[in-house]
């Protein structure tokens, strides 16, 4: 199956890659990437800087298991990406902040890109 899976291990440099760069730019200018992703609230600049090393630490961990070529986590990637969805839409809810809508479009775009692979591979496994 770990063959099998190569469109699957694919799509998640889409999920390594948005991770690290944003994290990276919240690190290292949040006001800036924030206001790229079109924040409107003020969120100060240890907090994104906090949210951007634990985005960047996923983007690297994700990377280490393409590397490791870790198929059987691969839908473990899907079951945390549903949670982040569920977050996302609550705080958007809850502050009305564009970002979050912003953030769920990259993260249902990169969501739907691993569900679709791993489930037509799946079939074929």
């Amino acid at each position: 199956m770990e063959n099998a899976l190569n469109r699957t291990r694919a799509s998640l440099f889409y999920l390594g890659s948005y991770l690290t760069v944003i994290g990276l730019g919240l690190l290292s200018a949040p006001r800036a990437t924030l206001q790229i992703l079109q924040s409107n609230g003020d969120y100060g600049d240890v907090f994104p800087r906090v949210a951007g090393m634990l985005m960047t630490g996923m983007g690297l961990s994700i990377f280490g298991m393409i590397r490791a070529r870790s198929s059987k986590q691969y839908p473990s990637t899907l079951l945390v990406r549903a949670f982040f969805l569920v977050c996302i839409i609550a705080f958007y809810v809850m502050s009305g902040d564009p970002f979050f809508l912003v953030l769920l479009s990259i993260v249902a775009l990169g969501f739907a890109l691993t569900l679709a692979s791993y489930l037509s591979e799946r079939k074929v496994a």
